[in-house]
């Protein structure tokens, strides 16, 4: 039976994912969490110590986040099936896997009818100013947050998974929605959102890199981690260099550059060297590696909560 509780919510939790994605009626966790989290940035945000206002912030969260979540789960022990239910649903929020895919796919769709219609369809998944980019820039710009969000939305979650259970993989969400809101270098949030961003970079220090190395296994050209691992310190981030260079190199063109956030320029380094014209089969390739390593970090995971049920 702890075998089965070990793993039925991950591999439930991820069909009612590939089944359902993000249905705009329903509800979402990460919404619940951006009202939280934008009702203390403006609160806190404000006057003198926003250093340290923001780190109390970020940690109350994610403590508050992480021992809610296991209250709540300790709550059903008395039957184990109201429990993989409830868990199911948790992981199924926490997952994005079908919702990136349709997204980045959308955004190729819409560019090839207008540009007009690929910036406001791009403008949904990134965070920088989309209204001035070019045609191959909005392409770019997809395919980079297919890839960092292949880790952040997939594979880092899996891994808190195994670490903590539900629990951490629900703690892990908050903290990357904390750094999605918080976390910019710009004027408003450079002080705010410091620990955010900090906490951020380490949740997925080892998630960024799994998914580089699985993206490599999955495209069959393992012998590009070298030139990962020398193009991936060309991201402002330690962590989403990794994954974005897995895809320069493995489609064999250039991603970063400067970009406008919150009306402020932003330079980013290059990541890779071809700065080629990217196109629809260049997004069939970086999805079809999305959902291979999707597959396989679901069934690694299972397997090693497997052993742990079964050695608790």
């Amino acid at each position: 039976m702890a075998e089965l509780i070990a793993i039925a919510p991950l591999i439930a939790g991820w069909i009612l994912d590939k089944c359902l994605g993000d249905p705009a009626w329903l509800p979402h966790l990460v919404v619940w969490f951006g009202k939280v989290i934008a009702f203390c940035e403006r609160k806190w945000n404000r006057g003198s110590d926003r250093r340290l206002k923001g780190a109390l912030v970020a940690f109350s969260l994610i403590a508050a986040t992480y021992f809610l979540t296991w209250w709540c789960i300790s709550l059903l022990y008395f039957s184990w099936w109201l429990q993989v239910s409830v868990e199911s649903i948790l992981v199924f929020y926490c997952l994005a896997g079908t919702t990136l895919i349709r997204e980045v796919k959308g955004v190729f769709i819409a560019v090839e009818k207008s540009l007009d219609s690929g910036r406001k369809q791009v403008a949904r998944i990134v965070g920088r100013d989309t209204t001035v980019l070019s045609g191959q820039e909005v392409r770019i710009a997809a395919l980079e947050t297919g890839a960092e969000n292949l880790s952040d939305g997939v594979v880092a979650p899996i891994f808190w998974y195994v670490l903590l259970g539900v629990p951490g993989m629900v703690t892990y969400k908050m903290i990357n929605t904390l750094d999605s809101m918080i976390g910019y270098r710009t004027v408003r949030y450079k002080e705010f959102g410091t620990a955010a961003a900090r906490i951020d970079d380490a949740a997925n220090y080892f998630p960024a890199r799994i998914t580089a190395l699985l993206m490599l296994l999955a495209s069959g050209r393992l012998r590009l981690w070298r030139f990962v691992k020398l193009h991936s310190s060309n991201h402002l981030s330690p962590n989403s260099g990794w994954p974005e260079a897995a895809l320069a190199g493995i489609l064999g063109c250039r991603f970063g550059g400067p970009h406008n956030y919150f009306g402020e320029l932003i330079e980013k380094p290059y990541i890779g060297e071809n700065a080629r014209e990217v196109c629809m089969v260049d997004a069939a390739i970086a999805l079809r590696i999305n959902r291979i390593v999707e597959a396989v970090a679901v069934a690694l995971a299972a397997v090693v909560r497997f052993f742990i049920g079964h050695l608790l």
